[in-house]
């Protein structure tokens, strides 16, 4: 028999089976453990957002070098992630947890002393596809270790904090380190907590996996990261470029690939996703509001972090200060959202989130140009963001994992987690690419000698150091003009992202509370 929770989640119930057991005090330590492993994964997307003009200067990488730093750690976990979690499912989610933290630690090593973009984004790479083995393992862990629904609500909210709290808390951990260390010391804090997990996980944390697993699909496992990485890929090179015939070919690459991939699952006994899975409304919800939470907050960390070292002047250090009220707000809210659904309809608190994340992207139009302007819009705007993306992605990844059997705990992880991290890496995509277009658009380079225009447009930090090698007032005409047209583009990616919030808010409720059939 299946009813709903006071919560809105599904659960079967049996009247002849006995009450689901309590978790033990070595699951909550275990829980600890796999935070652990969760913030330092989520640190890790966003820990380079204050070292951007460090590595400029430093490496000198083009603008789609600069962005493929950035993001294609996010691109390869969202590829993988399906795959990782399946598997996790059939060699054991422990396992892969403790193989993906040997190799996480390996390629941090690798990041940290890269001496060109082409071998940073490699790094990166790696880190992805470490970081993809360990993302779904830790909440499909959960889901088997937490067999109360009460106990496995906090547990996830425990979760969410440390999702939503490392992402912010990347950029003021990236701030101390600059402020003493190189650019490169962002990534050796991996090693001392990747040491830890290995030690750690093997007492605290049980093995799980499902029992009747089937047959491993490669060509699906090909066909997901076909899907993703082309689109996302189109997506920035558009925003980046404009549009190309190459392009175009690219995207259609990664349509087919989802089409391709769709009808295989369908046709397949042990799909590598269980797209049945996606006819529950509140499931499709849930999902969608993951990916859209995080998209705005990866989006604002991207081109936020420029805009406080850049063009208002601030430090690394003081740049990581600010964020600290939205680091709070995102661990806040995580932890609020299992009391938040004792109250309310979880579509209401998602839809609410939304709204949330929404209004701190609209008070971006508040930001000065001037750089002894107030630095209370954007701290203010980045709190509510952080409290809505907390709030949503607890309450969402709740909904996701609460819904699947246990046994496909791995997988309805993996689909959770594909959801986080392509918002991630699509918020740094087009809204950092967004941001840019406009920021080449209303650039004037009119007092700007032809032979470092092309420096001077390719980023922000660029033009920034163009202006230090020109006399006066060339140098203050290149500034002026160069904030002027960040904070357009940032206006224009607020606008943008408040939009999009507030439709997917209308949907994500629409759906949610929609009658089964």
């Amino acid at each position: 028999m299946t009813t709903t929770a006071r919560s809105g989640t599904p659960v079967t119930l049996d009247r002849r089976s006995a009450p689901a057991p309590k978790a033990r005090p070595r699951d909550w330590a275990g829980l600890g453990v796999l935070a652990l492993a969760l913030l330092l994964i989520a640190v890790d997307a966003t820990v380079l957002d204050l070292a951007v003009p460090s590595i400029t200067s430093d490496l000198a990488p083009t603008t789609p070098q600069l962005l493929w730093i950035i993001d294609v750690y996010s691109f390869v976990l969202a590829g993988l992630l399906v795959t990782m979690g399946t598997l996790g499912d059939r060699i054991g989610r422990r396992r892969l947890l403790l193989i993906g933290a040997a190799g996480f630690a390996a390629a941090s090593a690798l990041a940290a002393w890269a001496v060109n973009p082409e071998m940073l984004i490699a790094a990166r790479v790696l880190q992805g596809v470490a970081g993809a083995t360990l993302m779904p393992a830790t909440l499909g862990l959960i889901r088997s270790m937490f067999a109360d629904a009460r106990q496995r609500t906090l547990a996830i909210s425990v979760w969410g904090a440390m999702a939503a709290s490392g992402a912010a808390f990347g950029p003021l951990l990236g701030g101390w380190m600059l402020e003493h260390f190189w650019w490169g010391s962002v990534f050796l804090v991996n090693l001392p907590v990747m040491a830890l997990l290995l030690v750690l996980a093997p007492v605290l944390v049980p093995e799980s996996r499902d029992p009747n697993p089937g047959r491993f699909d490669l060509i699906s496992a090909g066909l997901s990261m076909l899907a993703l990485i082309p689109i996302v890929y189109a997506v920035k090179e558009f925003a980046a470029h404009g549009p190309s015939l190459n392009l175009v070919f690219i995207a259609a690459v990664g349509v087919l690939s989802g089409v391709v991939f769709v009808r295989r699952q369908r046709g397949l006994a042990a799909p590598l996703i269980d797209l049945d899975l996606f006819r529950m409304p509140l499931f499709r919800a849930a999902v969608f509001t993951n990916l859209l939470s995080v998209f705005a907050l990866a989006g604002v960390l991207f081109f936020g972090s420029q805009y406080l070292q850049l063009v208002l002047g601030k430090s690394p250090l003081e740049a990581g200060l600010l964020l600290i009220p939205g680091t709070i707000g995102s661990m806040l809210g995580a932890l609020a959202a299992a009391w938040l659904v004792r109250w309310w309809r979880p579509a209401t608190v998602l839809a609410g989130a939304l709204v949330t994340v929404a209004a701190g992207a609209t008070l971006y139009w508040l930001l000065p140009t001037d750089p002894q302007g107030s630095v209370v819009p954007f701290v203010v705007g980045f709190l509510l963001i952080g409290l809505g993306e907390g709030v949503a992605l607890t309450v969402s990844s709740d909904m996701i994992v609460s819904t699947a059997p246990e046994a496909r705990a791995g997988n309805a992880a993996a689909i959770s987690e594909t959801a986080m991290e392509t918002g991630i890496a699509l918020g740094v995509a087009v809204l950092g690419s967004a941001v840019m277009a406009a920021f080449r658009h209303g650039l004037d380079l009119s007092h700007v000698p032809s032979t470092q225009a092309d420096a001077a447009r390719e980023s922000l930090g660029g033009a920034v150091e163009t202006a230090r090698a020109l006399p006066q007032p060339a140098a203050g005409e290149l500034l002026g003009s160069a904030h002027s047209a960040f904070v357009s583009g940032i206006h224009l990616a607020a606008t943008s992202t408040a939009a999009i919030l507030l439709l997917t808010a209308v949907i994500a409720y629409r759906a949610a509370t929609r009658k089964r059939s």
